[in-house]
This record gives structure tokens, C-alpha cells and sequence, in this order.
């Protein structure tokens, strides 16, 4: 019975100790480095803990309930924009994340120093929005959108915004000004 019990607590030791870390710059449909689809904002001080939070205050003076919360590294480098359901509210969930640092990738190397041609080749884009100044081209795998300055695009491209522009109307060497992932 101790030799069972004791081949178990090994075993329990054995397996623990081989789970896999998690990546602090990893992307994936569910989580942005360590933070997931359900990190509230109370939680978000005890998962930065090495870097810089700040809270966007409106011109009152006082926090703004859609207001966005910014991280940045301790050398004061911006690495993302959250925006929680209702910042004000503690118990308020992220809803989205904003990628700014290019450490940030995804399984498939896909980074905010990424071209049109990495996201083309390596997910299924599920649509193209064509807007004022940018085009999102949104990933479902990932729950991305992916926004590229209309500058990137032919100049007879740019100005109509009742144009459907598809994948093969997008130059592949056409840079990501940043992106989202969406909860």
C-alpha cells in the first residue's frame, strides 16, 4: 500500500512538472499571453505584474466607463490596449485586446511586424472591411481582425468606400498597422 502510494505521488510529481509554461507573448483564439476570454480587470495588476497599467481618465478628471487600459513594459514601451466590457465595473470582463508590441505572435509566427502575405498564407480570412482611412481583414481562427493602412493598397483603391475589396486586391508586402483579438 505505501509502495502504491508512493508510486503515485512520484507519478503526480512527474506529470506536474512537465507542464508546459505558458508563453507571456503567445496569441491563440482564447488568450493573449497570460491573459484569457474571462480576465476580469480586477485581475489585471496581479497578471502585469512587472509591467506599467494605466487607467484613461476623460477631460473631467475622472475615469471614463468606455475608456481603454494600456500596458506597458518597464522600459515604457507600449505592449497592448484592453477594453473591458465596462472599465469602472472591477468584475467587468476584457472583451478585447489591442497588439501594439511585435513580441506578441501567434502559433503561426503571425506578429504586428507581420505583411498581408503571412496572414493570406497561413489562416482562412473569413471577410475584408473596406473603411475610411484602413482595411480589417478579419481571421474567425483567431478571433483577429487585422487593420492595414489603405496607403499599402494601389492608390485606385483608396478612395472608394463602397468598393468591395477582396484577398487578391491587397499587395502581399502590405504591413499590419496592428490588430485585435476579439472576445
Amino acid at each position: 500500500m505505501k509502495k502504491l502510494i508512493l508510486s503515485i505521488s512520484v507519478l503526480s510529481l512527474l506529470f506536474a512538472s512537465c507542464n508546459k509554461a505558458q508563453d507571456p507573448f503567445e496569441i491563440s483564439k482564447q488568450h493573449v499571453g497570460l491573459l484569457t476570454d474571462s480576465t476580469r480587470v480586477k485581475d489585471l495588476k496581479s497578471i502585469f505584474t512587472n509591467d506599467s497599467i494605466t487607467e484613461a481618465f476623460n477631460d473631467n478628471g475622472f475615469m471614463g466607463v468606455s475608456k481603454s487600459i494600456e500596458v506597458f513594459d518597464k522600459a515604457g514601451k507600449k505592449l497592448l490596449i484592453l477594453n473591458p466590457e465596462y472599465k469602472s465595473d472591477t468584475t467587468a470582463v476584457v472583451r478585447s485586446v489591442q497588439i501594439i508590441d511585435p513580441r506578441f505572435k501567434t502559433d503561426k509566427n503571425i506578429t504586428t511586424s507581420s505583411t498581408f502575405k503571412d496572414i493570406n498564407s497561413n489562416y482562412k480570412i473569413s471577410r475584408i472591411d473596406n473603411l475610411i482611412n484602413s482595411v480589417v481583414v478579419t481571421v474567425n481562427e483567431l478571433n483577429a481582425s487585422f487593420t492595414i493602412d489603405k496607403q499599402e493598397l494601389p492608390a485606385n483603391l483608396r478612395f472608394d468606400m463602397n468598393l468591395d475589396i477582396e484577398a487578391m486586391h491587397i499587395p502581399d508586402n502590405a504591413k499590419i498597422k496592428y490588430f485585435f483579438i476579439n472576445w
